[in-house]
């Protein structure tokens, strides 16, 4: 898995070079040529947390209304939904889930426009969509996806950006910027700064996960890699939704993860992380340099450059998690 982590900035690297930038905009300008009235995406687990990024940016960049189908809808219940006029998206890292694939088949039976956007350009999802991405993250090793999300993340966003120019070809200014990324990440991974982190919460017993935005499905991907790598119970919450209850179960004894962007959906942070921070939550901000962390108590770590993290207790004059009177008891976890 770190092996597959630290090939993130590489991957950048291949899929924005000629040869592969080149292929996202001709199905890009191929798709803007059929002018679908709205998208849907079909994915499982970490995919679909990377086809939820999409429906943001489809919705916000091109103005079409758009969502995430149940694949159950289709293989279990027979449901056959009208979708001569849509553009159906499957996302899915090795290409072969049968229910995706199925789902792409029925959508294309019935007129619509069918993309693959995978890590296997000759799997059984590429081969049943009439367009389709190469994602271009090589093998990887581990079960639990890593770079393989975040290939997804950036063949998507190339992929709405290019429709959004009608012929595919990104404008001089994002092409600069999306040329900064490989180098952008390499230092983060570098950054020691989340390793430090780490020990910090070896004796939580669950956590929370949040963003707004953009930043939303990475916190839920943040949640579903806590779960499937650390066996640790984690719940995953738009920034919106966690005030409408769920802040209740914030305390000292959960640790709370804010995945916080710059933009609107950053900005919207605001209203949270003061919050989290009146019932003295453990948070931890995770975003780009100029992200502030809960008022009163931010503590930056990095110093790089880089996106830095930020936990809000270890200002609170408490020297360790879960060790102040009154704390519960916790067990350390193996590791």
């Amino acid at each position: 898995m770190a092996a597959d982590i630290a090939e993130q900035p590489a991957g950048y690297e291949r899929l924005l070079s000629a040869e592969h930038a080149g292929a996202i905009a001709r199905v890009a300008a191929a798709v803007a040529e059929r002018r679908p009235r709205h998208v849907v995406f079909t994915a499982r687990g970490t995919s679909d947390h990377a086809a939820l990024y999409a429906a943001y940016l489809t919705e916000i960049r091109l103005g079409l209304p758009a969502g995430l189908a149940s694949p159950s809808a289709i293989t279990l219940f027979g449901a056959r939904p009208d979708l001569s006029d849509a553009l159906v998206v499957g996302v899915s890292q090795s290409g072969g889930s049968p229910d995706l694939t199925e789902v792409l088949r029925t959508a294309r039976a019935s007129g619509a426009l069918t993309l693959a956007v995978t890590n296997a350009p000759d799997s059984p999802l590429a081969r049943a969509a009439e367009l389709s991405v190469d994602i271009a993250a090589g093998h990887e090793r581990a079960v639990a996806a890593t770079k393989t999300y975040t290939a997804e993340l950036l063949a998507l966003l190339m992929l709405v950006e290019g429709i959004r120019a009608g012929d595919g070809a990104l404008p001089a200014e994002e092409r600069a910027a999306l040329a900064e990324l490989p180098e952008l990440a390499a230092r983060t991974l570098a950054d020691a700064t989340a390793t430090q982190l780490a020990p910090r919460y070896r004796f939580a017993a669950q956590l929370v996960t949040t963003g707004r935005g953009y930043a939303y499905p990475t916190a839920r991907e943040a949640a579903l890699k806590l779960m499937e790598t650390s066996y640790l119970p984690a719940l995953a919450f738009s920034g919106a939704d966690l005030l409408h209850g769920p802040l209740a179960m914030t305390d000292p004894d959960v640790p709370v993860l804010a995945v916080v962007g710059s933009g609107p959906g950053g900005r919207s942070m605001g209203e949270v992380l003061p919050r989290l921070g009146e019932r003295r939550a453990d948070v931890v901000v995770v975003g780009s340099a100029d992200v502030a962390g809960p008022p009163g108590s931010p503590c930056p770590t990095s110093t790089s450059g880089t996106p830095r993290c930020w936990t809000s207790c270890r200002c609170s004059g408490w020297p360790w998690p879960w060790r102040w009177p009154g704390a519960r008891t916790r067990t350390p976890r193996a590791g």
